[in-house]
């Protein structure tokens, strides 16, 4: 399973019903990255700062999605991202860079480390032999755990709970991979997000991406809700 996180810490729950103005901002922005709708992506970059993200935070959502939609779409979106900066500056605007990445300290290898956030993201040790995929080409997932739980998952730029509704965003809007997004929703809700906040979800999906991404993204999440 390719499971692919308020910044500064890792903490997981959110204690409102309602998705915040700056979860909003990271499901517009990661959803249109994944899709390459550039146009729209740089309008709603700047309501993302306008909102309260910083750049750090808007940066570590556009690498974040080279996860899952590949490093084209993450790079023309840090392009992108990169004209809004210099646009807002020439008018004046001074957008809070934020906080990078605290250095890693667990001694663990990566693999380990890999897993333990992987076990955490689950709620439940994954300590069973391989199996599907992983057991048809071993290599994917120890790239998995060494690399995307490791190495990105581990930037605390972000939350868990972030990063899973950034993934869920790209998923979403990229569509054709309803597996792996049941998977993160289910992901999303015990990091700490609602029923009624994955709902919004699909209402900003909606608004942002489109009816159809959104109607597919809605079937998926009502099977989640029957098993919770």
């Amino acid at each position: 399973m390719a499971v692919i996180i308020t910044t500064g810490t890792n903490a997981q729950t959110n204690p409102t019903q309602d998705l915040d103005s700056k979860q909003q901002a990271i499901v517009r922005i990661s959803s249109l990255t994944g899709k390459g709708e550039l146009v729209k992506l740089k309008t709603e970059l700047n309501k993302g700062l306008d909102a309260g993200l910083t750049v750090n935070q808007i940066k570590e959502i556009l690498v974040h999605v080279y996860a899952y939609a590949g490093f084209p779409r993450s790079i023309r979106g840090l392009q992108t991202f990169m004209t809004v900066l210099d646009e807002r500056k020439a008018k004046g605007t001074n957008d809070i860079t934020g906080t990078e990445a605290s250095p890693i300290k667990d001694q663990r290898n990566k693999y380990d480390r890999g897993k333990a956030i992987l076990d955490t993201l689950l709620g439940a040790p994954q300590n069973g032999p391989q199996t599907g995929y992983s057991a048809f080409a071993p290599v994917i997932e120890i790239f998995l755990k060494e690399h995307l739980f490791a190495d990105i998952f581990e930037r605390n730029v972000l939350t868990y709970t972030e990063r899973e509704l950034a993934t869920v965003s790209v998923l979403a809007g990229i569509g054709g991979v309803e597996p792996m997004l049941q998977s993160h929703l289910k992901i999303c809700l015990n990091v700490g997000l609602t029923a009624e906040q994955l709902q919004q979800f699909i209402e900003v999906i909606k608004h942002s991406v489109g009816k159809k991404e959104a109607g597919s993204a809605q079937k998926v999440l009502n099977e989640v809700l029957k098993t919770k």
